[in-house]
């Protein structure tokens, strides 16, 4: 039997197949980047309206743990999913009557639409004048109380020791003014770290749990000034087997 021999490969025709021609491959390469910019913008706007988003801080009432134009990056998952402490600094909707009316400044189109789409992934934050933040000191059933013989404010019946706070030279109150508030439920009572300088909850009330934003949990720029934020539990030690 003669054994026959199985066709050549090399060589093989190419009849019947077209290389893709350049324009082709670029209107290809162009579509996949329109897709993975697409897909990359989707990632960042679910990240930012569900995990985390970022401010900036336009005023001196949380010097010196934050300085005016900050960048902050705040977690989202808070109050819904991780509890609010004592402590803790929040960015929150203004209740009402806590901002003035601010005026709004034209822009060009050009950089409208980029603040829109960097806001849109949370990049920018064009709505940080419409938000505040504040260092949580006071939970729903607390007893705010200030100021005792040292000058320091108490929470049911509980002396603290704030090292966050910014105080005028030669100072030990660290309120400039005695009073005593109960936390309503489903609200907070909110100070900035720069006491005498911040319209906290001493002037304008509590703030309503639903307003609260999230937890700021980093300072991200400028660089130099990159950290972690505290929210000093053991400031607040002691305070819980008062209640």
């Amino acid at each position: 039997m003669t054994e026959q021999n199985p066709p050549a490969v090399s060589g093989a025709s190419t009849a019947g197949t077209t290389r893709p021609s350049a324009g082709r491959s670029v209107l290809l390469f162009l579509r996949d980047v329109v897709v993975i910019v697409a897909a990359a913008l989707v990632i960042s706007f679910l990240i930012k309206t569900f995990l985390i988003r970022s401010f900036y801080i336009p005023s001196e009432s949380m010097e010196s743990t934050l300085m005016v134009n900050d960048r902050i990056i705040v977690n989202q998952l808070v109050p819904e999913v991780v509890p609010l402490e004592r402590g803790d600094i929040v960015v929150f909707r203004d209740p009402g009557g806590w901002l003035p009316a601010m005026p709004e400044t034209p822009q060009a189109p050009l950089e409208a639409a980029a603040d829109w789409v960097l806001s849109l992934i949370g990049l920018s934050a064009s709505d940080s004048d419409e938000h505040l933040v504040k260092r949580i000191i006071g939970l729903p059933g607390d007893r705010i109380t200030c100021c005792n013989d040292l000058g320091q404010l108490s929470i049911n019946g509980v002396p603290l020791d704030e090292p966050y706070v910014l105080l005028p030279p030669d100072t030990i109150d660290v309120s400039g003014q005695d009073f005593q508030e109960d936390v309503p439920e489903g609200t907070l009572w909110v100070m900035g770290d720069n006491r005498y300088d911040s319209s906290d909850s001493r002037f304008n009330g509590v703030v309503p749990i639903a307003d609260v934003v999230g937890r700021a949990v980093v300072v991200s720029w400028p660089i130099d000034r990159w950290q972690w934020l505290d929210n000093y539990p053991l400031v607040f030690d002691g305070v819980e087997q008062a209640e």
